[in-house]
């Protein structure tokens, strides 16, 4: 910490590359991640790098015929750590990282891009099925049981009379039991749409008048608590998900970010009031939410209705002249992170004395 008291945003490693990165995942339970992108012929990069004394020792190195754009650990058990992508061509596929000559299981999951994905029920963390979850270019929401691979187990398409918005971002959220499960989904149009997989319905939706670049709950294996929205435009959106009024939704507060483009957004695994946030102009923020006294509060009818806390920021540093576009914590590691840019470099970083925030 420096002499104000605040976490500093450190670089503890910098490698160059030449392809584009896309996404940065942690390998569960190691100190390897995996990095997904795309080379300049439009081909696709799957690494897998190991941290080796301040220096970054490739295990992992194939390349696709279509560029990688997403993936997550967060439907596998701990045992197997299989990996699900998304790429440029539509396909879901699942891969054992100690053997990527072929996928596990392959499908072709949209007519066009998939955007985004997201895993829920795996790594030993919250309750229910295993499930992931991709957002396409075609507009589509796809919810996918890993042991069932030939067919969604749920499809949240656009009606034939509906204009189908590009799906850009997708996570889970309210896993709190073997029944309860959404998904929120982010649109380019600025709709975010709240997806009951219970009941396969809208429970809820909003727009934010800017293109949703990522979404993320504070947690997804606890009751809804907050979501943050990254946007087109110079700002995020914290949503208050506890307490929902009937006719005004969920509170929320929009913060200002990085003077461009908020790429990214992410908690951190160990105190979910604390999340980073990319930027179009090459920084990391560092936020932490205060909850107000009284969450809820009862209106002139006698409804209740959620109270927003403050968002402070704690630090923020320039790593890039290009976006970071893509971010990670280590689920292990406090303060351990990764993230990759459009300068073809990806950066592990190291913030300090985040438990005494």
């Amino acid at each position: 910490m420096d002499a104000t008291g605040k976490p500093q945003l450190m670089e503890h490693i910098n490698k160059s590359l030449t392809l584009t990165i896309n996404d940065v995942r942690w390998v569960p339970c190691s100190a390897r991640f995996v990095l997904l992108g795309s080379h300049a012929r439009g081909t696709g990069a799957m690494q897998v790098y190991a941290l080796n004394h301040g220096k970054l020792d490739i295990m992992v190195d194939t390349e696709k015929q279509h560029g990688f754009k997403c993936g997550t650990f967060g439907a596998s058990s701990l045992e197997e750590r299989h990996f699900a992508t998304g790429d440029w061509d539509g396909r879901m596929a699942l891969w054992n990282l100690e053997h990527v000559d072929l996928p596990v299981f392959s499908v072709k999951a949209h007519t066009g891009m998939i955007n985004s994905i997201d895993g829920c029920g795996g790594l030993g963390i919250g309750f229910g099925a295993p499930e992931i979850v991709t957002g396409g270019r075609d507009g589509a929401v796809k919810v996918w049981d890993p042991r069932q691979k030939n067919d969604p187990v749920a499809s949240l398409e656009p009606k034939n009379e509906e204009i189908a918005r590009d799906c850009w971002t997708v996570c889970f959220g309210n896993s709190y039991n073997d029944e309860e499960r959404c998904v929120c989904a982010g649109y380019d149009n600025g709709d975010v749409k709240l997806y009951d997989l219970r009941t396969n319905q809208i429970r809820w939706e909003t727009n934010v008048r800017n293109g949703i670049c990522c979404l993320d709950f504070d947690r997804k294996d606890i009751q809804m608590n907050k979501l943050v929205a990254a946007t087109l435009e110079s700002q995020f959106k914290l949503f208050d998900m506890r307490t929902y009024h009937p006719k005004e939704g969920y509170e929320s507060l929009t913060e200002k970010a990085h003077k461009s483009t908020v790429w990214t957004c992410k908690h951190l695994p160990q105190n979910r009031e604390i999340f980073m946030t990319g930027g179009g102009n090459g920084s990391i923020n560092l936020y932490k939410y205060s909850y107000p006294a009284q969450r809820v509060i009862k209106d002139s009818e006698g409804l209740e209705k959620g109270v927003m806390g403050t968002c402070e920021l704690l630090n923020s540093r320039t790593f890039s002249t290009q976006p970071i576009n893509s971010f990670d914590w280590n689920a292990e590691k406090e303060g351990l992170c990764v993230f990759g840019s459009f300068d073809q470099c990806v950066r592990v970083g190291i913030v300090t004395k985040l438990n005494t925030v």
